[in-house]
């Protein structure tokens, strides 16, 4: 299994440029695997991981580009480098044409535009709070899509967007979809009555999701970046956005998404929360319920969309573990129950952060301690991942935009002997890769034939956040994961409670009830 690699010293490349350059080269001839990657530490722990590691990508640097590549035999692996570095070099040469330059800065960008009204903000977070600034100081709300910029950053660009009563969402904001515009990775849905204000991507994509398949719309969702409730930043731009929604007449009902607030922003949110007339749905993962006037505590975010759904058809709303429950046992007996993964770990690979810290607090309940990294860590043998976490994507694709990060791990866990579950996502949407499901497929269809060439098998659940009206499909996206064995569940909730009943069969009689 020769594994060779490419090393090009001092060579940035951004997410776009990486997934293209490793698509290309993945097609080469007796190619097997590929990796296109910046040093980074976190990167080549990954590289060690999936076997793609060398002793030139070893001694690599952080801004050094490291093209890895395991093909079938030596020469196909460097035809393969070959390749990739011609591609590096014909893309140079195409972006040096003579067209119309694009504007460089803020302010040649606002001669071309001098009607805008928000700044989308996507530079390596070194960067992040200088280009920020100036959109701010130049009356313009911001969309701050870029991460690993400081708290202390953070809150300065916060008290500035609040002196100029304006909206600083993110940092690390993946998601909002305002006056029908959407930003980030988001889903193409229906305008409705649903307002929303997120913590970061994948909670508020899910929730808008969850909302639209129950035939209602969304006014607006305005993610605020996960650390907004933390005791430093106060909720500063979280207040900020539940007032414009409270004052919104095309808002007829407000749901928040968090993790939950610090101990000593849980009371401003509560009374901020009391004063709007409007109704509130919220869901702080890992919080217990409050009583809360006029809003109802979910710990879910499919409940989120269930309850503001009832709250606006005059409904109550009731908690429920699975929507259908003859399913539930007929997936079971399907799948297989009892010894055939009694005792097995729970593998979940994210590509959603705030879908995989929501799988981990529904399964540490259920089956114990939950691990978060790739690497064993802890007594625990259940892992579930996020790796479009900061950690995994400095210097390499998010994996919703290149999900071959994600693919290299997938087939992994098939070969993990103590691994009998694995939970995964696929969240579709603009921004995100234009065909998904077919890696996924590919990676669990190989997995799954490692495991059962060892005598193992392997039960693949998951869920898909998307909408019929998203590029990718949904149906097809749908069907593709279905055809290679996976178990669909209609949310993410419920594929990890599944899960823990798969691993745990004295469960079925707690948490199934039968």
């Amino acid at each position: 299994m020769p594994v060779k690699s490419l090393v090009l010293a001092s060579h940035y490349q951004d997410s776009v440029m990486l997934m293209r350059l490793a698509e290309a080269v993945r097609n080469g001839q007796g190619v097997r695997n590929v990796a296109a990657f910046m040093g980074t530490p976190a990167n080549k722990d990954l590289l060690v991981s999936s076997g793609l590691a060398t002793s030139e990508g070893s001694a690599a640097g952080a801004d050094d580009l490291i093209i890895a590549v395991d093909a079938a035999t030596e020469t196909e692996a460097e035809a393969a480098l070959i390749a990739a570095r011609q591609q590096m070099m014909a893309r140079r040469q195409s972006t040096a044409g003579t067209g119309p330059a694009a504007p460089r800065t803020l302010d040649s960008a606002l001669r071309v535009m001098p009607d805008a009204s928000l700044a989308l903000i996507s530079v390596p977070g070194a960067h992040a709070k200088l280009e920020a600034m100036r959109a701010l100081k130049q009356g313009l709300n911001v969309f701050l899509f870029s991460d690993n910029v400081s708290v202390a950053d953070e809150i300065e660009l916060k008290t500035e967007a609040l002196k100029q009563g304006l909206l600083c969402m993110g940092p690390d904001c993946g998601t909002a979809h305002v006056d029908g515009v959407g930003l980030g990775f988001v889903n193409v849905v229906p305008p409705g009555r649903v307002g929303l204000v997120a913590a970061s991507g994948t909670g508020l994509q899910a929730v808008m999701c969850h909302v639209a398949a129950r035939g209602e719309g969304i006014s607006h969702a305005i993610g605020i970046g996960g650390r907004d409730l933390s005791s430093p930043v106060k909720g500063a731009m979280t207040f900020v956005a539940l007032d414009r929604l409270a004052a919104d007449p095309a808002t007829a009902a407000i749901v928040i998404v968090s993790k939950p607030p610090d101990a000593d922003v849980l009371p401003l949110l509560e009374a901020k929360l009391a004063a709007i007339a409007k109704p509130k749905v919220v869901c702080c993962l890992g919080a217990l319920p409050k009583a809360t006037a006029g809003a109802v505590w979910v710990d879910t975010l499919d409940g989120a969309a269930d309850a503001v759904v009832a709250v606006l058809k005059g409904q109550t709303w009731t908690r429920r573990d699975f929507a259908d429950r003859a399913d539930v046992a007929t997936r079971l007996a399907r799948v297989g129950h009892g010894a055939v993964f009694a005792g097995k770990a729970i593998r979940g690979l994210y590509t959603g952060g705030t879908l995989a810290s929501e799988a981990k607090l529904l399964l540490k309940p259920l089956i114990g301690a939950v691990g978060s990294d790739l690497a064993a860590s802890g007594s625990s043998p259940h892992r579930i991942v996020d790796l479009g976490d900061d950690a995994y994507t400095v210097g390499r694709p998010h994996p919703m935009i290149d999900p071959a990060a994600r693919s290299i791990q997938v087939v992994a866990a098939g070969r993990a002997p103590e691994v009998g579950v694995l939970l995964v996502d696929l969240v579709l949407g603009l921004a995100s890769h234009p065909n998904p499901a077919a890696s996924l497929a590919a990676a669990v269809t190989t997995a799954r034939t490692a495991a059962e060439s060892e005598g193992r098998k392997l039960a693949v659940l998951g869920s898909v956040v998307g909408t019929t009206l998203d590029p990718q499909n949904l149906a097809a996206q749908t069907a593709t994961l279905e055809a290679a064995g996976i178990e669909l569940f209609p949310s993410n909730a419920e594929a990890a409670r599944f899960a823990a009943l798969l691993v745990k069969p004295d469960l079925v009689t707690t948490l199934f009830g039968g």
